[in-house]
């Protein structure tokens, strides 16, 4: 990597934990959290639901940038998951992979914009690839001892939950990008 390179990816502001950004943090995980609660179970899966607010962690790490979308993702679902009685952290690496999946959305964001210069279909890209690799994450249930090995984690974990996730996800997220730039460019940010 050159300098320059390095230089400008310190100075984008990517990394930088401001008011703004403990703000937006905070606002995302408390939707998610409260909007998981209007979830369902998929018959004969891990646990798995459908949660079209998971559309929210992508969206928020998108939006506002890959801590934003940590936050939102880890905390969020930490909190669903204590509203409808699993407790805060019973699952800590499901709620991890909710957090990786709105980092890299916020990572993927960026990344692509070059290549990718549709906003909403950039959005729903990121959404995807954000789902697909930030929920690899929950493969660590056969360490953990909640899914026997690695085809019951595949087909009861992880293949339910990136299908559920990619549908909100790929749908939503464009959408709610749609409708929040205009506000965005109307408090000149």
């Amino acid at each position: 990597m050159s300098t320059t390179y390095m230089e400008s990816n310190r100075t984008d502001g990517t990394w930088d934990v401001t008011t703004r950004v403990i703000v937006y943090a905070a606002i995302g995980a408390a939707l998610y959290g409260v909007l998981a609660f209007f979830s369902f179970v998929i018959p004969g899966t891990a646990n798995v639901s459908v949660r079209p607010a998971f559309a929210l962690v992508t969206f928020f790490g998108f939006a506002f940038g890959p801590i934003v979308g940590f936050f939102t993702g880890f905390v969020g679902n930490a909190i669903a998951d204590q509203i409808s009685g699993w407790g805060l952290l019973t699952s800590w690496n499901w709620s991890l992979a909710n957090g990786f999946a709105g980092l890299l959305a916020g990572l993927f964001g960026v990344w692509l914009a070059r290549t990718i210069p549709n906003r909403l279909l950039l959005a729903a890209v990121a959404a995807a690839l954000a789902v697909v690799i930030g929920f690899l994450f929950v493969f660590t249930d056969i360490w953990l001892g909640t899914a026997d090995d690695v085809s019951v984690a595949f087909t009861a974990n992880y293949l339910p939950v990136i299908t559920t996730n990619l549908i909100a996800a790929v749908i939503l997220t464009p959408i709610l990008v749609a409708a929040w730039d205009p506000l965005r460019d109307s408090m000149g940010r």
